[in-house]
């Protein structure tokens, strides 16, 4: 995608490609024993068939490659190489050369940002705090991904250890856009058609590749981050994750300030609402001419 959108001239390191503690093996198992999730990230499947409902476009189909595979890209393969330092060394040489200045943003598992702390634990500290893809309180939704487990998110259950480390981390603060506020903010047909008519290099591929109308959680979370009144309604909760290796084994866990533990859980600003409209102008505008109006 940089070299898609004219961007090559931005590092981009290689992360780590299994959880922590996580195996393939034991989330088999878990599958057959307490039933299966909907996103199995690197082990090389996506289970659904199925489409969201209320998000017009046809279903996704499996994806049965494996970690090390890379599919045939029809848009073509990339021509720039990772440099040879890793995510977790990248991340932490960045913050110590620009201390309090950076800001970290997490769209996926967070085995890289737990590296790092483990490595150097004044990382977190030295940063203006973290924003992060992530966890899930009381989604309404007709998903079937969220209606029977909304506690269940991806980005925390494929390395619950992962995030129970960063979310206990010494940051200056903690910003979490959740499966709540990411499903009300779905990638429209009409703002398909909109960036359709630009010719900038993003919207192209856009226009191009885009087989699926879904909901825009990574994108939310970095327009948020951009502009941070577009979040109409936050819950400040002291959040963790379930490591307990049952049935919630990675899902998310909540807290007021008189009902949490005495274990050092950490305050976040959990992101529950937005305002929809403003969202998609700036997506939009982002896409076709690189500037939120």
């Amino acid at each position: 995608m940089l070299e898609l959108t004219g961007h090559s001239d931005v590092p981009v390191a290689r992360g780590a490609v299994f959880p922590l503690v996580r195996t393939q093996e034991e989330t088999r198992l878990s599958a057959a024993l307490n039933g299966k999730v909907e996103w199995l990230g690197a082990w090389g499947q996506s289970l659904s068939t199925e489409q969201v409902p209320g998000v017009p476009g046809p279903p996704v189909k499996p994806n049965v490659h494996g970690p090390y595979e890379i599919p045939p890209m029809p848009e073509g393969m990339p021509t720039i190489k990772a440099i040879d330092e890793d995510a977790a060394h990248f991340l932490i040489r960045q913050v110590r050369a620009h201390p309090h200045q950076v800001t970290i943003y997490a769209a996926g598992p967070l085995t890289n940002i737990a590296t790092a702390i483990a490595i150097d634990p004044e990382f977190t500290s030295l940063t203006k705090g973290i924003v992060l893809m992530g966890g899930s309180l009381t989604p309404r939704s007709d998903d079937p991904e969220f209606a029977g487990d909304p506690r269940h998110e991806f980005n925390f259950w494929f390395d619950p250890e992962a995030a129970h480390i960063v979310l206990r981390a010494n940051w200056p603060r903690i910003d979490v856009t959740t499966v709540d506020v990411s499903i009300k903010a779905p990638f429209t047909q009409q703002m398909l058609d909109e960036i359709s008519k630009s010719s900038s290099p993003a919207a192209r591929y856009i226009a191009a590749w885009s087989q699926r109308r879904y909901y825009l959680w990574d994108e939310l979370t970095a327009c948020a981050w951009l502009d941070p009144s577009i979040i109409t309604h936050e819950k400040l909760l002291y959040m963790d994750v379930d490591l307990s290796h049952g049935p919630s084994y990675g899902d998310t866990l909540t807290w007021s300030e008189q009902m949490k533990p005495a274990t050092g859980v950490r305050l976040v600003h959990a992101q529950v609402d937005l305002d929809l409209a403003r969202f998609q102008k700036m997506f939009v505008d982002l896409m076709t001419t690189g500037s939120a109006k």
